[in-house]
């Protein structure tokens, strides 16, 4: 008898998650094509663990699981695993299953797929979130490829090792074909770029324009997580807050440098909206605000040649935050209303038939973006029967969203007074005042390209599907 299950990529995600299949009294293979890493993994890690076995070679590794064989990737997204998988086809048979549980891009995936069906090998696309720590104790996994290939070999699998609700249900379901599993991580992603953003810009004006101490920062974010704003990351941002410097004695979020990482998802999610025509700009702005940071050494040559900043007064200070609140809360919902209309187009334009209020739930536990806010996600599409165009219009977030929007206006203006750069506050306002707006100025922009490229236009009094052009001057 063989292992059930084999894991390819002994970086901390691949050690966390052959644990946990461990855990769960699953058999499993492990292998590194760094022989040291995975010896270094059997040495500490998983020492103990009579149930999972180490390869050091991709034809022992093969070798040593039950046909149909199961091999899960966790190797870094692009060019790496189309190497793994090259290295590892020759040693497959027809029916084996290789799950690439990494950050890929879905097109690649898609790609893939393409390549091992052509030789009767089974490819599967897995978003999986929670970092380290949701790896080992359950992540939010979203799988994609073969539905019925996925109900008879997988769906028990990883349904025990996902993370689990309250009420005992699963953070992982069958997402669709192709890549459509990538997909919803990557929009996942998306929506996490802009949560995290949100809750910076919080800090940044609690910090700067109502000067708040740490201390008294990280009272408030946890104020707020007791209430609508329940999250991981609003908990970890009072934590860290908290945290302090073993070096120095003092703060250590007053040590960390203020550039930001990042590693694609979210410019994929940016670019996936353009693709799409659609208008996401709380995630883009997300991405852009990370580039703006890389950029420190120019950013302090830029301070120094413009270093007046707008003095502020901020009379109600007590006012303003619980506005603030209102603000992040709103964003909030703009970011999700962004990001669940992204899944819908893709959803259309692939022929994925996502199940939209599902894919909320996935997202409930074990995941960066969980939050008691998405089961409110969930029964927005209950209450119109999935039939969403944008969650800002649903009853779940209408009204709250009506009631925020002057507090979130006083924010935004106070902070662009203040010369404070918030973005995805600021802009989630303006999408919101943009997608609620009756009338905007595109009626001039589609003159202007009727002028110079006849691309002509439509009118308000004639039918849609008509368009019309107008000879604006005569050519000469």
């Amino acid at each position: 008898m063989g292992n059930y299950v084999g894991v390819i990529g002994m970086g901390v995600m691949g050690q966390s998650l052959a644990l946990n299949i461990a855990n769960h009294g699953y058999a499993v293979s492990v292998y590194n094509r760094h022989g040291q890493v995975t010896k270094d993994f059997m040495d500490t890690r998983a020492k103990g663990h009579d149930n999972i076995t180490a390869a050091y070679e991709l034809k022992d590794f093969v070798a040593s699981l039950d046909a149909p064989r199961k091999v899960i990737l966790m190797v870094k997204a692009g060019p790496v695993v189309d190497a793994v998988t090259d290295s590892l086809l020759p040693y497959l048979e027809k029916g084996d299953i290789v799950i690439d549980a990494g950050n890929s891009y879905f097109e690649d995936t898609k790609r893939r797929m393409e390549h091992y069906e052509e030789l009767g090998v089974n490819f599967f696309g897995m978003g999986v979130s929670g970092g380290e720590k949701g790896a080992l104790l359950g992540p939010s996994i979203m799988p994609s490829g073969d539905r019925d290939l996925y109900d008879r070999h997988l769906r028990t699998l990883l349904t025990d090792i996902s993370a689990h609700t309250e009420d005992g249900s699963p953070c992982c379901d069958y997402i669709g074909p192709e890549g459509s599993g990538q997909y919803v991580k990557m929009v996942h992603n998306g929506i996490e770029y802009g949560d995290i953003q949100i809750i910076d810009e919080a800090y940044f004006i609690m910090k700067h324009m109502l000067g708040m101490t740490n201390a008294q920062m990280a009272d408030t974010f946890e104020e707020w997580n007791n209430g609508r704003l329940d999250s991981f990351l609003v908990e970890i941002t009072y934590k860290i807050l908290r945290e302090k410097d073993p070096e120095t004695g003092d703060d250590l979020i007053d040590h960390i440098l203020d550039e930001a990482g990042q590693k694609g998802t979210g410019m994929w999610t940016a670019i996936e909206g353009l693709k799409m025509y659609l208008a996401i700009p709380t995630m883009a702005e997300a991405v852009f605000a990370r580039n703006l940071s890389a950029v420190k050494g120019e950013r302090v040559i830029a301070a120094g040649h413009f270093p007046e900043r707008p003095h502020c007064d901020v009379q109600d200070k007590r006012g303003l935050l619980e506005n603030l609140e209102q603000a992040v809360y709103a964003s909030k919902i703009m970011s999700y209303a962004q990001g669940f209309q992204l899944l819908a187009k893709a959803s259309d334009e692939y022929g994925w038939d996502l199940k939209l209020g599902d894919i909320a739930l996935l997202w409930r536990e074990g995941c960066i973006i969980r939050a008691k806010f998405l089961g409110r996600i969930k029964a927005a599409y209950d209450d119109s029967q999935g039939k969403v165009q944008n969650l800002m219009l649903t009853d779940e977030f209408m009204e709250e969203i009506r009631v925020a929007v002057a507090g979130w206006r006083r924010v935004v203006a106070k902070a662009i007074e203040a010369g404070l750069y918030v973005p995805t506050i600021a802009n989630s306002l303006l999408y919101f005042d943009g997608y609620t707006s009756e009338k905007l100025p595109a009626n001039l922009c589609q003159a202007q390209r009727d002028w110079f490229g006849a691309h002509t236009f439509r009118r308000d009094d004639q039918p849609h599907d008509l368009s019309f052009h107008h000879p604006w001057e005569e050519l000469g």
